[in-house]
């Protein structure tokens, strides 16, 4: 049985079929699906459920404090069941593929009391963009400039 499924198991959250379905497809490392990704793998194993039950059975796993709302690219809100332990986000520019990170130390640490305004922080969200080896591989080399002046 899955992480996710047995947390919810464990909180009594009543598993319907759809909410199995739902949870089964947000279960692993990594996972960061948007709505619509998690209604098309879930009709894959699931073909009635629909599209409204997806977002319903979403958003109380939200309030249930069991999968966090991401967004990384200023759009699509994306899940993610490591709602447990603190992490942050490596994201590709070209993919958009996105990984958990978990870096040692704390993100607070690094923000000294003078800058943070007399504000009581609860909590960091940090988010690491770059290139996957996949895109890395593929980008172009960058084009160097060649000064005017000294052009022949």
């Amino acid at each position: 049985m899955s992480d996710l499924l047995e947390r919810l198991r464990g909180r009594g959250w009543r598993l319907t079929s759809q909410r199995r379905v739902v949870a089964e497809v947000l279960d692993g490392e990594h996972v960061h699906l948007t709505a619509d990704e998690v209604h098309a793998r879930a009709t894959l194993r699931l073909p009635e459920i629909s599209r409204a039950t997806v977002y319903n059975a979403l958003g109380e796993l939200v309030a249930l404090g069991e999968v966090v709302e991401v967004t990384t690219d200023g759009r699509a809100k994306r899940y993610d069941p490591n709602a447990h332990r603190p992490h942050q986000h490596l994201v590709c520019a070209g993919c958009g593929l996105i990984r958990d990170v978990h870096p040692d130390g704390d993100p607070l640490a690094v923000l000294p009391a003078a800058q943070r305004f007399g504000f009581a922080v609860s909590e960091v969200e940090i988010t690491y963009r770059g290139l996957c080896p996949a895109c890395a591989r593929t980008a172009l080399p960058p084009t160097p400039s060649v000064d005017p002046g000294t052009a022949g």
